[in-house]
């Protein structure tokens, strides 16, 4: 399972379509850690993620300044095409994991 890539013009409507949970990272072409977490996202949350998607910040600067992303990579949760909250987490398995856990549990969060 890849991440696919959304725009400025296809993000809403290709989350709203997206029933589970979905993980959308924001990222740059030139962001070594963004690579990275591409790479490993899959594999470690694979089970739990319905979707992976990225969207490149230098392309779709209003989605980037709407979800306040100052720094890459971003991740954001969406459940059932609804915006859930941020994922922060140390960028490896268990941490991931436990980050993503911890945030379901929670109410969902107001969208930026």
């Amino acid at each position: 399972m890849g991440f696919a890539e959304l725009t400025e013009f296809d993000f809403h409507p290709r989350l709203a379509a997206s029933s589970g949970i979905a993980v959308a990272l924001f990222s740059g072409p030139d962001c070594g850690s963004c690579k990275r977490l591409e790479k490993n996202l899959p594999e470690w949350l694979g089970g739990n993620v319905n979707y992976f998607y990225k969207v490149d910040v230098q392309r779709s600067t209003a989605l980037a300044s709407a979800y306040d992303v100052f720094h890459l990579p971003s991740l954001f949760v969406f459940v059932n095409g609804h915006y859930h909250g941020p994922l922060q987490a140390e960028a490896a398995p268990q941490p991931m994991r436990t980050a993503l856990e911890n945030l379901l549990a929670e109410p969902a969060h107001e969208e930026p």
